[in-house]
């Protein structure tokens, strides 16, 4: 499967807001910017137009792959998925609904939540270049979530950790404006994964069915140090590079995530949890299953089996 690239229409919109900008203040409000999200800050930090683009610049390649990863891997086990109405919570610029727009043509009605004035604007500008996105909403007043119709698709991509306390709070509101599928996503740090498990244990209590990347509702057989994360290559656009200082034309974004749904998954299927260890006598895989972690070897003297794991990737559904 070929990289998550941001679409044709997003990537001429930000170059076309570039245009008589100084690339060294993008660049060095990017750097302040990640700075601070690395010191756990939040969107605060983001109070202008040009703060909001020098984000854009940085983070929506890296976050529109990460989600496009997290809703193919839910079409791999849900292929007739066709959500008509999507949530943004946390929308920042719009990436998340950007990533659903392109996955499914079935969505006709999207809803955009952020607190941040320079962000929500930036949202809506970048949104007049989708012929679906152009009558986004888009609200930002504290009573938004609660006053917000509940949709099939209600997306919250790194947002669960900029609410500190009030995470179970949000991951009830959330749940309850989710008609079908929620899906969570954040850093795939060791930080980032115990918020998806917190929130996902929480809602499991509450009814949810884990869809991916998980193929069962039981607690996640892993234990520290390990975590479930995965990861997503990307190529940076031009001004990606400059803005982040960067030499190499691509990164790997590392994600963890959660999809749930209001009615169990069907399908049978397995996880496949790092990179397989390919030789020239086995393919070495490890995998979460329906019956927890489980460290599979195919032979190569197994032609047929052996070719098919040769193709496995990491965080791949694997069917019987």
């Amino acid at each position: 499967m070929s990289a998550p690239e941001l679409p044709a229409g997003l990537k001429v919109a930000l170059e076309a807001k570039l245009h008589g900008r100084a690339r060294d203040d993008i660049a060095a409000r990017a750097t302040q910017i990640s700075k601070t999200y690395r010191n756990s800050g939040n969107s605060r930090v983001i109070a202008s137009e040009a703060d909001a683009l020098a984000y854009a610049l940085v983070r929506m390649p890296a976050t529109y792959a990460a989600v496009t990863a997290c809703l193919n891997a839910l079409l791999e086990v849900r292929a007739d998925f066709a959500p008509k109405k999507l949530l943004d919570v946390g929308a920042g610029p719009g990436t998340a609904s950007w990533a659903a727009a392109e996955t499914f043509s079935s969505l006709q009605n999207f809803a955009l939540l952020d607190i941040n004035a320079a962000l929500q604007t930036l949202a809506l500008e970048l949104g007049r270049e989708h012929a679906r996105l152009a009558a986004m909403t888009c609200r930002r007043d504290a009573h938004a979530l609660d006053e917000a119709e509940p949709a099939d698709l209600v997306i919250a991509s790194y947002l669960i950790g900029e609410v500190g306390a009030e995470r179970r709070t949000l991951a009830e509101r959330l749940w309850a404006k989710t008609r079908d599928t929620l899906l969570v996503v954040e850093p795939g740090t060791p930080a980032g994964y115990e918020r998806i498990i917190e929130l996902r244990a929480q809602l499991i209590v509450a009814g949810a069915h884990v869809a991916a990347p998980c193929p069962h509702d039981r607690a996640c057989p892993l234990s520290a140090p390990d975590w479930c994360h995965f990861t997503q290559r990307l190529p940076r656009l031009r001004a990606h590079i400059q803005a982040k200082g960067a030499e190499l034309p691509f990164e790997d974004e590392k994600f963890s995530y959660v999809v749930l749904t209001r009615d169990p998954i069907a399908k049978a299927f397995s996880r496949v949890l790092a990179p397989p260890v390919l030789s020239k006598v086995e393919v070495s895989a490890k995998l979460c299953t329906a019956g927890g972690v489980s460290f599979t070897k195919v032979p190569r003297r197994d032609k047929a089996a052996y070719a098919k794991a040769r193709r496995w990737r990491w965080g791949e559904a694997l069917f019987d």
